[in-house]
């Protein structure tokens, strides 16, 4: 089965200007609400395009709203647009001015960021997308992470190495299948679906492999290959769909009538972080998995946990090969539902249940009884802190597009109580849900249903549960919203989280 390969097709010069526009204005929109809301002042004044001040003093406007479009500068002739070239360097000279320190690696995965967008544009409008709606909402995320300076950088290299395995470009491939040899295996929980994927050689163990993965480690594995501890044996004899975070994969029909999904190490930086699956994070799984498993059977239906069963790896490459298997969707999720990705309704896709509900109201109230009760429980009864941001939840809806259930995932993003101090989890448990979650979705539902009010709704539900830090964060005048921009110019480590004060929409709603 050969993979499916989404190079660029050849275009004229006024496509190319078409894509080029489309994708200065994709990049733009994350670039400036991390601007916005990490750095610049916003200056007093009525209109649809307010004026902030940045750090040295330079004067910015922009088109109002959840997607911030149109920058424009202060010029002594007046306002000067500016592009997504000329927004990097704003932005650049602003945080050199902030912060009092260079950085020579954010700019340029700013405009990496950028040019995957258009190197994406230009392969989607060649290729099909799936026609389950569930992958389609899971490869639909273009713009991507709405608070982050360069959420589609792809590690800068040539757009061939990586497009036949973006999930934005509607890919999907056979994994690449290897045997090692039995005495190098490292392998805890539950990895037996592994070996339903083919067939490996005496004394050696299956070992799937993301084929770009094992392209970017392939020096690191010649050694390997060449004595004998790893062996190649084809590939899967059915295709993988690459989820919204690139490195992990679905097999809707791994076997017949069974799903899975997949996750593998992948030595590309995406959003803050390289994608490996670090040893220490692989070492502490199992009992997160387990822990957060326990807490969801005490929850109980319908809220379900895709739990992180198991993971196989190499002894010799332990976190250049390590794979994750995880649950499949069919076991827990309610007969006749259709799951989405929830950062997908935030971007839009065609067929989203969030801007077709007649009744945006009773959506709400029916989404917020789905996604926060499990997650408000877990903390409150087992010390569980979910990760439950816009990537990691999924949200089923029933046949009339009523949300119904929630689906959380990734057991390496959980804190458990009491490694994690309660206050420490408590604020990114709030960060998660309410800010990188509620908030966003709240947004795309009132740009769709104007008039609308979702704080009160948020409000009361949150109120319903006996949580000690509940009344507080219904007082606050502030919530926790997490630096991205800041966090990257300072080079600081992807997994230690700095956030500033946001409006608490919460307070008096």
């Amino acid at each position: 089965m050969e993979r499916v390969d989404l190079l660029p097709p050849p275009t004229g010069a006024d496509s190319r200007d078409d894509v080029a526009r489309r994708a200065d204005a994709h990049a733009a929109v994350p670039l400036l609400n991390c601007l916005l809301r990490e750095v610049a002042e916003p200056l007093p004044g009525p209109g649809a395009r307010p004026v902030y001040r940045l750090p040295g003093g330079r004067l910015l406007r922009v088109r109002r709203g959840r997607r911030p479009a149109e920058p424009e500068v202060r010029t002594a002739n007046g306002w000067h647009r500016v592009d997504h070239a000329e927004l990097v360097k704003l932005v650049a000279e602003a945080l050199r001015r902030h912060t009092g320190v260079p950085n020579h690696e954010l700019p340029t995965e700013m405009t990496d960021s950028r040019d995957t967008v258009a190197a994406l544009l230009t392969a989607r409008a060649r290729a099909t997308p799936p026609a389950d709606p569930y992958l389609r909402s899971e490869q639909s995320l273009l713009t991507g992470h709405t608070h982050h300076p360069a959420p589609k950088a792809r590690g800068g290299g040539p757009h061939a190495g990586w497009l036949p395995y973006a999930p934005e470009a509607y890919a999907r491939f056979p994994l690449t299948l290897l045997a090692v040899r039995e005495d190098t295996v490292v392998d805890e929980g539950d990895t037996a679906a592994l070996d339903a994927l083919g067939k490996a050689p005496p004394g050696y163990r299956l070992l799937p492999a993301h084929p770009w993965q094992l392209e970017l480690t392939a020096p690191a594995l010649a050694p390997a290959f060449a004595d004998g501890r790893l062996v190649r044996v084809g590939t899967t004899g059915f295709f993988a769909w690459p989820t919204a975070a690139i490195r992990t994969v679905y097999a809707p029909e791994y076997l017949p009538g069974q799903d899975l999904f997949l996750k593998f190490s992948l030595d590309v930086r995406v959003t803050n972080d390289i994608r490996r699956l670090w040893r220490h994070d692989l070492m502490r799984l199992r009992r997160t998995d387990t822990a957060v498993t326990e807490a969801f059977a005490s929850v109980g239906p319908p809220a379900a946990w895709l739990g992180d069963r198991g993971h196989r790896t190499a002894d010799f490459a332990f976190e250049e090969l390590a794979v994750v298997v995880r649950d499949g969707l069919r076991d827990h999720l309610l007969p006749d539902a259709t799951p989405f990705l929830a950062a997908a309704l935030v971007e839009g896709f065609p067929g989203s249940p969030l801007t077709a509900t007649a009744d945006p109201v009773a959506w709400w109230e029916a989404y917020l009884c789905a996604v926060v009760p499990p997650v408000l429980t877990a903390f409150a009864d087992d010390g569980v802190v979910l990760e439950a941001h816009l990537q990691n939840t999924l949200v089923a809806v029933d046949a009339t597009g009523m949300p119904v259930q929630a689906l959380f995932r990734d057991a390496e993003g959980v804190k458990l109580l009491p490694d994690t101090p309660r206050a420490a989890g408590w604020e990114r448990l709030v960060y998660c849900l309410v800010v990188n979650h509620l908030y966003e979705i709240a947004a795309a539902l009132t740009e769709h249903h104007p008039g609308l009010d979702p704080w009160p709704a948020v409000r009361r539900e949150l109120a319903r549960h006996d949580l000690p830090e509940v009344p507080a964060l219904l007082a606050a005048p502030t919530l926790p919203a997490k630096t991205n921009l800041l966090l990257r110019w300072t080079g600081a480590d992807g997994a230690d989280a700095r956030y500033r004060p946001l409006a608490n929409p919460l307070r008096g709603a």
